[in-house]
């Protein structure tokens, strides 16, 4: 497998601090706009402002900080580092990875990248032990299709990946741990309006 030695960024997805603020400097700041220029005075209407100081200390550490979706990923030519874990590009099932997305799917799911729902934030990373690692995103197929690209090139082009997938056998990941029937992964983002 021809892998390359330098470590270049392929994917970066940050904790959405950032992102969170803003949204909630344009909803509050929206909301003074309103109540000062139709219903009350702007000195009245200084109490959106205030509202929203208060409620973002805490909104924004237990909704941002915290859900899975939010958190910080980095997806390198060597690893894969999701907050302060490292996955090791050496464990990963690339040519599975490769397979699946000249296929028009993404690692362990069936479903087409471009038709999965809003609410779907996990993409399966298959190891080479035959289990797969759930990590969750903001965007799954923004991560996906960088991924799969990357798989693609690591194993050779298109043509070497269908190849050696004909040729290779190696068991069907499975998921680390069985995720509860009444567990959808992280709640929608409330204001994910926006996006």
């Amino acid at each position: 497998m021809a892998m390359t030695t330098k470590r270049r960024v392929l994917y970066r997805q940050g904790t959405g601090f950032w992102r969170m603020t803003t949204k909630w400097v344009l909803v509050f700041g929206a909301l003074y706009l309103l109540d000062g220029g139709l219903f009350r005075s702007w000195g009245d209407a200084l109490v959106w402002p205030m509202i929203g100081v208060l409620l973002w200390v805490p909104f924004g550490v237990g909704v941002v900080w915290y859900p899975k979706k939010d958190q910080r990923v980095v997806l390198t030519t060597r690893e894969l580092r999701v907050r302060r874990k490292r996955l090791p590009m050496e464990k990963v099932n690339l040519l599975h990875v490769a397979r699946l997305w000249l296929e028009g799917r993404s690692t362990a799911d069936d479903q087409p990248v471009l038709d999965w729902p809003r609410l779907e934030r996990v993409v399966w990373v298959p190891l080479r032990d035959g289990r797969a690692l759930g990590v969750e995103f903001r965007d799954p197929a923004a991560f996906a299709k960088v991924f799969g690209a990357f798989a693609v090139e690591a194993c050779g082009g298109p043509d070497i990946v269908r190849a050696r997938a004909a040729a290779e056998t190696y068991p069907q990941p499975r998921p680390l741990r069985a995720r509860p029937a009444d567990d959808d992964g992280s709640w929608t983002d409330l204001l994910d309006i926006f996006n």
